[in-house]
């Protein structure tokens, strides 16, 4: 079978080669992957296999990650991995949601083969796909290794972005342009939010002209009226009225890499109240884009948009923003750095954020947002979407 690999073997070399750096300063001889987002980085896995038992082995001693998945899914590790066909294994049905047998204690054999029963093991404890069921298994499957708590070793390493991952960034990014573009065009009243949320999906799936999208690790976010008042919201079936507010996040995702972008929209002409409050969010959101550089820690850049909002009356009480790039359900999130109070994390060229200044407040609310990567001089957007609030 042809490998349909998405970059080429040396930038797997190279992450490889960190992960393994790491382990080796932590002293963890394996490590135990199950957060689908780095078993792509690390292996170039992608399949809808992730409601199974799957896990991406990493040992110091063996020259390249073993994954284990389901048997039927080994042909999707074969197609889009650069791993060598013994390094991909396949556990058979028996295990698969199974009240007697455990996929776990199978991946707990081959721990054995490569690395040992009494290694130092790391594993992510506070990842979305690593149960308390998980853990109990594997102790149990090796009850002479040592376990640690190796929880975001590997989102750290993500968090800087190659050349090559950025560009994928760039063309998620030109996806969610288009998204918005799509959304924008339909509202007027009289449509029913559904159909616009179709659209959305749609162009979502359909990408642009030269290359397509793909499934989003979250939901569209499509509130109206008082629902654009919540940060999370669905669509329903109804009509917009006359006069309304329309609230959306969406999602362009090019080969797993993500990028969100929000706009807000009014139905109708807008209240001074609300296009001052857009106004106000835009000033903060520019300052602060304008103070991201290497160097800067996450803290500073949130300082320089509370401090320009802060002018106005109004303070955002959540997070600025947060690190994107690889993304699965349940979030595109990386769970490392966040533009906020207290976060000292410094900025590298490399890195991408959404900085996602929602203001939702008791009775009205503008969420207008911007994707970026840091550059060596500053920061680079990587969607071109007015940052206005839009009126139709």
């Amino acid at each position: 079978m042809r490998k349909d690999l998405i970059f080429d073997r040396q930038e797997y070399a190279t992450r490889l080669a960190a992960v393994k750096n790491e382990m080796t300063r932590r002293r963890i001889d394996v490590l135990l992957v199950s957060e689908p987002p780095s078993q792509n980085y690390l292996t170039g896995y992608d399949a809808y296999s992730f409601y199974t038992p799957q896990i991406a082995i990493v040992a110091l001693g063996h020259p390249e990650p073993i994954f284990i998945t389901r048997f039927q899914d080994r042909v999707s590790a074969v197609r889009t991995t650069y791993l060598a066909d013994d390094n991909i294994r396949g556990f058979p049905d028996k295990y698969v949601n199974s009240p007697e047998f455990s996929a776990y204690d199978y991946m707990a054999d081959v721990v054995k083969e490569i690395g040992g029963d009494k290694s130092r093991i790391g594993v992510e404890m506070g990842g979305y796909y690593y149960s308390a069921r998980a853990h109990a298994d594997l102790t149990r499957a090796l009850p002479h290794a040592e376990f640690v708590d190796a929880d975001l070793l590997v989102n750290w390493i993500r968090l800087v972005k190659s050349p090559a991952e950025v560009a994928l960034m760039r063309q998620a990014g030109q996806v969610a342009d288009a998204q918005i573009k799509c959304a924008v065009d339909m509202i007027e009243p009289g449509v029913r939010e559904c159909e616009i949320a179709a659209a959305i999906c749609h162009q979502q799936i359909l990408g642009t002209r030269e290359f397509s999208g793909s499934y989003d690790s979250a939901a569209l976010m499509f509130g109206v009226g008082d629902r654009a008042l919540e940060p999370h919201p669905a669509w329903t079936d109804n009509p917009l009225p006359t006069s309304t507010t329309v609230y959306m996040e969406v999602h362009g995702v090019r080969h797993r890499y993500q990028v969100n972008l929000a706009r807000t929209v009014s139905v109708g002409t807008p209240s001074s109240t609300q296009q001052k409050l857009a106004d106000f969010a835009i000033e903060a959101l520019n300052a602060a884009l304008e103070s991201v550089r290497p160097g800067h820690t996450c803290s500073e850049v949130h300082a320089v948009f509370q401090e320009t909002l802060a002018r106005h009356g109004y303070e955002k009480e959540g997070r600025l923003g947060y690190p994107q790039g690889i993304g699965y359900p349940p979030a595109s999130a990386e769970r490392t750095a966040s533009l906020r109070k207290a976060d000292h994390t410094v900025l590298r060229p490399g890195m991408c954020f959404h900085m996602m200044p929602g203001l939702w407040l008791d009775n009205i609310s503008v969420a207008i947002s911007q994707p970026f990567v840091v550059t060596e001089n500053g920061h680079e957007p990587l969607t071109s979407t007015p940052r206005k609030l839009f009126i139709k």
